[in-house]
């Protein structure tokens, strides 16, 4: 019989996580930017950010709050976006000002809305379990009995 480790016992973790060499400035330096080094995505973000002021962000619907391009704006929020400094162009102002779409972002919609997440999760049934069960059919026969209400034992 063997042991049980991860991955047979193989180190998957084999990069350098301290300088090889005995110069104590060198080990200054990278002691002083382990963080900076650790954050550079998160750096990178806000870089990224900052840069997206000059962007024209695009919805295909209505926009009820923020700032862009749509079929359609709400009246509150083309005063809101009015009054940041922002502009609410029609599609067919978009595509004389960036034929190419250069410098536009395209905003989608949640994904999490369809039907096919509601049946992610833990099982149907076990305690605490939102998870809507996959049935054959909708009805008085059809898993509402135990674990389903109050008045049958329990309810998850």
């Amino acid at each position: 019989m063997g042991i049980d480790l991860v991955a047979g016992g193989k180190s998957k973790k084999t990069k350098r996580t301290a300088p090889k060499s005995d110069d104590i400035y060198l080990k200054l330096l990278v002691k002083d930017n382990r963080q900076q080094i650790q954050c550079s995505d998160f750096e990178a973000a806000v870089y990224e950010r900052s840069q997206q002021a000059f962007f024209v962000f695009i919805q295909i619907g209505s926009i009820h709050e923020g700032q862009g391009s749509a079929l359609r704006f709400t009246e509150t929020a083309r005063a809101r976006i009015e009054e940041a400094g922002g502009e609410c162009l029609t599609f067919g102002q978009l595509s004389l000002r960036a034929p190419l779409g250069q410098n536009t972002v395209l905003l989608r919609g949640p994904n999490n809305g369809r039907e096919a997440v509601k049946h992610f999760g833990p099982a149907p049934g076990v305690p605490h379990s939102h998870t809507k069960p996959y049935l054959r059919t909708k009805g008085r026969k059809f898993e509402s009995a135990r674990g389903r209400r109050n008045s049958k034992g329990f309810r998850v």
